[in-house]
Formats: C-alpha cells, sequence, structure tokens
C-alpha cells in the first residue's frame, strides 16, 4: 500500500528537505521514526525540496509498506520526532499516486518584517530600508508572462528544463507595513522564490527599474539577478493535488 503523509516543520534547525551527508534533513528524521514505529525500513519521497532553512506549513510525503499501520501511528510519529516538525495526517492513495509528480502547484510565502521581532525571530527577514512596494508589484506581475527562469535559479542544479509556468505572484502589504510575497507555479527551481524576491527588494529600492526586471528574466543569466533573499522568510504554505488524490482518505487501511 502506499501512503500519504501530511505534515509541517519549521526548517531552521535543518539542511533542508532532502537527506544530506553533512546535516540532518527533515526527511531523515521522518524516515528514521517512521521505520522505528513499523519496525521495517521506509523511505519516503517529498512534494518538493525546500532548502536549508526554510520552512513548510503544509508538505506532503509518500511511503509504502505491506504491514498494516497501527492505529496510533500519529500519536507515535509526534512523539517521536521534535517539536519542529508535526505530522498532521496519513492516508492511503493509489499506487501510482506520487508526492512530488502528481502535485499540480506549490504555493510559497516570503515574509518581511519591517523592525526586529523576537517572536518573529527565525520565521521572517527583517528589511528596514524604504520599498517602492507598487514597483514591485507592478515588476512581480511580469513574471506570469514569461515560462523560462533560468536567471532565479542556481547555477549548478541537475534539471532538464528551467520551464515554470506561474500562475500568481504579488506582494501584499499589511497595516504595520510588514509585507508577504504570495507566489504559486506548477513547480519551482532550486533557490528560485529566494532569488525572485531579492531582485524584486532592488527594484523596491529603486536600484532596478521594472523595465530591468523583465531584461533579467529574458537573459537567462543567474548572474544578472539579484542576491537570494535569506532563507528564514520563505515558507511552502500549500501544496495542489487532483481531488481524486484523496478519495481514499478516512478509508481504514
Amino acid at each position: 500500500m502506499r501512503y500519504f503523509l501530511q505534515l509541517a516543520y519549521r526548517g531552521t534547525h535543518y539542511h533542508g528537505w532532502q537527506r544530506q551527508p553533512n546535516g540532518v534533513s527533515v526527511q531523515e528524521v521522518l524516515e528514521t521514526a517512521l521505520s522505528t514505529v513499523l519496525r521495517q525500513p521506509i523511505a519516503i519521497v517529498g512534494s518538493g525540496r525546500t532548502d536549508a532553512g526554510v520552512h513548510a506549513r503544509e508538505q506532503f510525503a509518500h511511503f509504502e509498506t505491506e504491514a498494516p499501520l497501527p492505529s496510533h501511528l500519529l500519536r507515535s510519529l509526534n512523539s517521536l520526532i521534535p517539536p519542529d516538525i508535526a505530522v498532521y495526517d496519513c492516508f492511503p492513495v493509489r499506487a501510482d499516486d506520487h508526492a512530488r509528480y502528481t502535485a499540480t502547484s506549490r504555493y510559497y510565502q516570503y515574509q518581511i518584517i519591517r523592525r526586529k521581532d523576537p517572536f518573529q525571530e527565525g520565521l521572517a527577514y527583517v528589511f528596514t530600508p524604504s520599498l517602492a512596494v507598487d514597483q514591485m508589484n507592478e515588476a512581480a506581475s511580469i513574471l506570469v508572462n514569461h515560462t523560462d527562469f533560468e536567471s532565479f535559479s542556481k547555477v549548478k542544479t541537475d534539471v532538464r528544463t528551467f520551464n515554470c509556468l506561474i500562475d500568481w505572484a504579488y506582494w501584499e502589504q499589511k497595516s504595520n507595513e510588514d509585507l508577504v510575497f504570495h507566489i504559486r507555479a506548477n513547480r519551482f527551481l532550486h533557490g528560485m522564490v529566494r532569488a525572485i524576491v531579492g531582485t524584486l527588494l532592488a527594484v523596491g529600492q529603486e536600484r532596478l527599474s521594472v523595465a530591468d526586471f523583465e531584461t533579467i528574466i529574458q537573459a537567462r543569466d543567474r548572474r544578472r539577478a539579484g542576491r537570494a533573499a535569506p532563507a528564514e522568510g520563505l515558507a511552502l504554505v500549500q501544496v495542489g493535488y487532483p481531488e481524486e488524490v484523496f478519495s481514499k482518505k478516512g478509508v481504514s487501511s
């Protein structure tokens, strides 16, 4: 049987989602806990590979086992994993449902706060310079007109295509002048959202024009874009799937 896990994590203390030879990852922690509870080696596949320090308010992963799941699975998993990871659900899916390849969209948010806040430590980027938010939004709206985002991808990355279909991208300004960048697409390149945010901040500081921003996209050259925004402000907030993926949810395994 194949199962989906629904989970969330604060990425501050992890070297990203994927197993790493030089640091602890979210995947490693979950695989260790699952293997302990199910008393057999378990490998999981996530919907995406968040970078070191990046958070997820919603993440999905799948695993396979022939053994029936214990009724106390969620309670046991959550007692074994650290407090900065939480597993919310586990449900059966069809054999060809894949956490990564069946997903139809990923929605990220990037949080910027305008003054230091101890209650947001590690969850938002403190950025105090003045920003022209209207120009940032004008530049962000251009993203949906393009599909090749090589300029916002890490240089050393093993991908077959730099094409992504962006549904929307915009900045939301809060009443206290804090900012949230919203972006959803069918897929994202390695480091893409942080590179986009960093370049849009340059637009907001009027170091780049809106026309410059589009020229950077068209250049397909990472050296033309701005520096990547820090990891702590970024969170995966929603992963989209076809409705039929959830058709067996609530069905006893």
